[in-house]
């Protein structure tokens, strides 16, 4: 089969992380992919198999939108693409438009419960052949916006290289954030939380907007000897297997991929009650209001105290890489009329 897969960048992220896992798996079992994205970081990750074009698929202006459509059309009809499938809002209207240009079907994955519910916004979604959904929070978080055209495929992780160990917990506790430098991420809350008369330190992984707020917040309580900001790394399972446990304070996830690995590693984690994250756990229990930044406090010293984590999520409730691909290609071959025994 071939497939085109666009989003706005190859930056850093879930969706990123998504779409290259998603791409070189497909490219692997024979399918020809193309990745459409304005590049980043993450581009690289990419299979040698697995074609980019940079385009600027994540600028907001309409006449850059609907200029992309039209030329992911031609390239469409030119290739002999069977399926578009479009990741995050912005690629949604390219693809509504540019299949349409192309006479043929697109598909698209709902990775996070959006804020703004504007009924006009998600007229591509609607208009799909199928919205695919990383997990049940996102379909119910969105349940007034798409119509019944919708299906939860977890989003699946290949298996790790490296495992935790037991005798990361000796010493000073070594705390570990993954994730992008925004607001939702709920570093910021973690940081304040942080006491001040216990023994700790905190390695940082990723980039963003706040990275300049979040480090004042560090150097403001006097932390700068204890957090250290690493930015962008591809070594963040590396970072999980070495370190002593994993703070997850975000506001919102769609189905978070940092805690799924983290779970497939095996590092305690301490994280937020939001509902992807009680979906993957089974239970509330133990989890934290996102932003109660005394019930963290409590929480983080608790666990230097003491070592344990209270908060327990299986390892089933991570769907393998293969798993999520088997289930992406059968949607595709439903949707093309095309069932993807193999290679077509």
């Amino acid at each position: 089969m071939t497939v085109i897969e666009i989003l706005p960048e190859l930056d850093i992220g879930g969706v990123e992380r998504h779409v290259i896992d998603l791409a070189n798996e497909l490219t692997a079992r024979g399918h020809e992919v193309t990745v459409i994205s304005a590049g980043g970081k993450m581009q690289s990750q990419l299979s040698e198999r697995v074609r980019h074009i940079d385009m600027p698929v994540h600028k907001k202006n309409p006449f850059t939108i609907w200029a992309c459509s039209r030329k992911i059309a031609e390239l469409a009809r030119m290739d002999k693409v069977q399926l578009i499938h479009a990741h995050s809002r912005v690629p949604a209207w390219i693809a509504r438009w540019a299949a349409k240009g192309a006479g043929v079907p697109y598909v698209v994955t709902a990775h996070v419960v959006f804020g703004n519910k504007s009924p006009w916004i998600y007229a591509p979604y609607r208009d799909a052949a199928r919205v695919i959904c990383v997990s049940n929070a996102v379909r119910e978080g969105m349940k007034d916006c798409f119509y019944a055209n919708t299906q939860v495929v977890l989003n699946g992780l290949d298996e790790p290289k490296v495992r935790w160990n037991k005798k990361n917990l000796e010493g000073p506790v070594k705390f570990l954030f993954v994730g992008r430098l925004s607001p939702v991420k709920g570093l910021h809350d973690a940081l304040r939380a942080m006491p001040e008369d216990m023994e700790w330190t905190m390695d940082v992984l990723g980039d963003g907007p706040m990275r300049e707020e979040l480090e004042t917040i560090t150097k403001e309580r006097g932390f700068t000897e204890r957090v250290k900001f690493h930015g962008y790394s591809d070594k963040a399972d590396d970072f999980m297997a070495r370190s002593s446990c994993l703070l997850f304070p975000s506001y919102t996830e769609g189905m978070p991929l940092t805690l799924a690995r983290a779970v497939q590693i095996g590092i305690p984690v301490i994280a937020s009650d939001i509902p992807p994250v009680s979906e993957m756990a089974g239970t509330s229990d133990n989890l934290l209001p996102a932003g109660d930044i005394p019930a963290w406090r409590e929480a983080i010293a608790d666990f230097i105290k003491t070592r344990l984590a209270k908060v327990t999520i299986p390892l089933s409730s991570v769907p393998t890489l293969a798993k999520m691909v088997d289930a992406d290609e059968q949607i595709y071959g439903e949707v093309t009329g095309k069932f993807a025994e193999g290679v077509k």
